[in-house]
């Protein structure tokens, strides 16, 4: 081997003994990633499953506890796929009606509203309850707000309480949405719309108003109305004061809302308990999701975001 070979063959030994251990550096840390990731899953799972365990324990332990005051919170924006529907809210309604040990339910609201079909379903679930268990009273206990569709859900309860600072009321329904055609027509773009169906195209924000689509929305919004109207007349019966702007979509604080017969009295949830269903202690049946029933509902939600019309009937 000549002088000028012997330097060559000596660098490409060296180059393939580096690639050599390189890659065996690169399979071992892929491995010890793979282990890592694996590790990190099984405590996951282990801590899921703990969780999941603790989030149905409430329910179980009101089974051991003596005479209790029942709680179900219905809180945020009633909507499917949010905590506050009506699967969910109605799933603890019957879990604490049907416990031998419960003397009182206490639906604690804090919500401004949402659908008026999922506030139907939550407003006919109390009754039927309240039907099969005439000896269990239902309070409503309003903290911050209950409007629109929350108060849609509030009407079907024995007595409503709040605090005088409460926000209740707004019975009215809306549609909105955006018109962009003029912006449009500033920045030159056509929309194309192709429909099978004359009104497929109802109300879309990128092409005018059509004076005959706007006239049925508005119908459609009254029919709905009528239908919340109907309900907090037949759920406050006589108690309501009724007055002009009653049913307006104006709100009133909660000690209006008591002087208009749209609450019964002042209370929290404690007070309530105690004083009106004499059973102090509380049982929390609300029902908790767990870890993968949150990760569904928010891939679920991300998705719908996207398929959402630019239009919702909405209670509030």
């Amino acid at each position: 081997m000549s002088e000028q070979n012997e330097p060559q063959w000596e660098r490409q030994t060296l180059e393939k003994v580096l690639m050599t251990a390189l890659k065996e550096q690169r399979k071992g840390r892929n491995w010890s990633i793979f282990f890592r990731f694996a590790g990190l899953t099984w405590l996951f799972l282990v801590l899921a499953i703990i969780v999941t365990w603790r989030s149905h324990d409430g329910a179980e332990t009101a089974k051991t506890l003596g005479p209790h005051t029942a709680l179900i919170d219905l809180d945020g924006v009633i909507a499917a796929g949010s905590p506050a529907n009506a699967d969910t809210i109605n799933e603890g309604l019957r879990n604490a009606f049907k416990d031998k040990n419960t003397k009182g339910v206490i639906l604690r609201i804090n919500s401004p509203g949402g659908s008026p079909v999922q506030a139907g379903q939550i407003n006919d679930e109390i009754k039927r309850q309240r039907k099969l268990h005439p000896d269990i009273p239902l309070y409503v206990v309003v903290e911050d707000i209950c409007a629109s569709g929350g108060y849609y859900v509030a009407v079907a309860a024995d007595k409503i309480f709040v605090d005088k600072a409460s926000l209740i009321g707004s019975i009215g329904v809306l549609m909105d949405g955006f018109g962009f055609t003029g912006t449009m027509e500033k920045l030159g773009i056509e929309r194309r719309l192709l429909t099978a169906g004359d009104n497929k195209g109802f109300l879309d924000p990128f092409s005018p108003q059509s004076p005959e689509q706007v006239e049925f929305a508005k119908q459609m919004l009254g029919e709905v109305h009528q239908q919340f109207i109907d309900v907090v007349r037949k759920g406050r019966g006589k108690r309501l004061k009724e007055s002009p702007d009653m049913f307006s979509g104006l709100i009133w604080s909660g000690e209006r809302g008591v002087q208009l017969g749209l609450a019964d009295g002042f209370g929290s949830a404690d007070v309530v308990a105690r004083d009106v269903i004499k059973a102090e202690d509380i049982v929390d049946f609300t029902p908790r999701e767990d870890w993968a029933q949150r990760f569904a509902r928010s891939i679920g939600a991300e998705a719908g975001a996207k398929l959402a019309s630019s239009l919702q009937l909405s209670l509030k």
